[in-house]
């Protein structure tokens, strides 16, 4: 399903009004600090000398010196780890009543995903016993209208994981596995559809943020992040989001 296919519900303009601050003050674009290539996990490519790398391709800087009897210092190529662009999917539980700390958990999460990515791809799904693509894997992230879209979703009551989880697959089956990952907002507490657990194991990564405001099913958030390689972090309030956020996208 896609977002023009949902059904819309009145939002309470307090409700909205909150929203959107907390979501416009976390969405500012940051700068992208290098953790993949700190850890050794970019992509290591021939690239000219900017001061940052002592590996040398000679046999790429001979060719360029052949051509250039007095070289410049970026005609030196150096073999480097250079930051990929990438892929992340929100899949976001708006199964029960979307509002109070709730739905201000999920407007720090699109806003701070939004910041984080702001030169890579976001895709955002919305699931409850069923599903729905809102921002399709690497199409233009507007936070204020996403976030009015998720906000006009009815309440729904049951929740199915498996299904979301099969959909961001499908998302990401054309990025490298190494740019490609799965964050989960949702307290997890599965009841309705398939088990979700081998969705989880077939994804590239899959971190966890459990919402732990209500009920939860912590044991179940943990499983899912181990199967898919990833991380749980729990957030109570939407304060917690961009911390978690950070940490998760620390982690090689």
């Amino acid at each position: 399903m896609l977002a023009g296919e949902l059904e819309q519900a009145e939002v309470d303009p307090v409700v909205r009004r909150r929203a959107r601050q907390i979501a416009a003050r976390l969405s500012v674009p940051r700068p992208r600090s290098d953790h993949t290539a700190r850890h050794g996990a970019g992509a290591l490519a021939s690239v000219p000398y900017r001061g940052a790398s002592d590996e040398i391709d000679l046999d790429r800087t001979i060719e360029v010196l052949a051509e250039r009897p007095v070289p410049e210092d970026d005609d030196i190529i150096v073999r480097d780890r250079v930051l990929t662009r990438r892929a992340v999917v929100l899949a976001v539980d708006v199964s029960g009543s979307m509002k109070g700390e709730r739905v201000q958990t999920a407007a720090a999460t699109v806003g701070a995903l939004a910041a984080e990515l702001h030169r890579d791809a976001l895709g955002v799904i919305a699931f409850w016993s069923d599903a729905a693509i809102l921002l399709p894997v690497g199409h233009e992230v507007k936070p204020m209208e996403l976030l009015d879209t998720m906000l006009r979703i009815p309440a729904r009551g049951l929740t199915n994981i498996a299904f979301p989880l099969e959909l961001a697959a499908g998302q990401l089956a054309r990025v490298p596995a190494r740019d490609a990952r799965v964050v989960l907002l949702s307290d997890c507490v599965h009841n309705a559809g398939p088990d979700p657990r081998p969705f989880a194991a077939r994804l590239p990564r899959l971190d966890v943020l459990l919402d732990t405001t209500g009920e939860k099913d912590l044991d179940l958030g943990r499983e899912l992040a181990a199967l898919g390689r990833g991380s749980l972090r729990a957030v109570r309030t939407h304060r917690d989001v961009a911390p978690a956020l950070s940490d998760l996208f620390r982690e090689a």
